[in-house]
């Protein structure tokens, strides 16, 4: 999780929303991709940090599916991040702040308890959510001020 963190603060730095994600092999504790929010760098609404972690770990494998693999994510996915996680078959998804307003695990359509949804991880959250709570509400003040 620690690593997740220091991808958030680089994209706050970046003026990104400091989100951050890391997949890991769960077998070797290995880190297979990290990354944190681009969705302004890219001009890609699809620039989540979980989107890109996923993707980058998945071209590492050569496979689109991950199911020895874990994702930390300092946030809650939202539902389109829950979706890649479903598809790419994460075995666990730990994540640091609820999403009350866009997360999709926890909160909004649960993404995981969903009939459509054919694959579910198992769920941590909660972790580190005072730090992961405190980055994002100082990046929103900064930007309200």
């Amino acid at each position: 999780m620690a690593r997740a963190f220091a991808e958030a603060e680089a994209a706050g730095k970046r003026g990104e929303v400091p989100v951050g994600a890391v997949v890991v092999d769960a077998a070797t504790g290995m880190v297979l991709a990290a990354a944190g929010n681009r969705t302004e760098q890219d001009a890609d609404p699809t620039a989540h940090a979980e989107m890109l972690a996923i993707r980058a770990a998945a071209q590492v494998r050569g496979q689109p599916r991950l199911p020895d693999c874990d994702l930390y994510v300092t946030l809650e996915p939202c539902a389109m991040c829950a979706a890649a996680i479903a598809f790419a078959r994460i075995r666990r998804v730990y994540f640091g702040a609820y999403d009350p307003k866009g997360g999709a695990v926890e909160h909004g359509s649960r993404w995981f308890t969903q009939p459509t949804c054919h694959h579910q991880p198992e769920i941590y959250g909660g972790i580190d959510e005072a730090r992961a709570g405190a980055l994002l509400r100082g990046f929103f003040v900064e930007r309200r001020d």
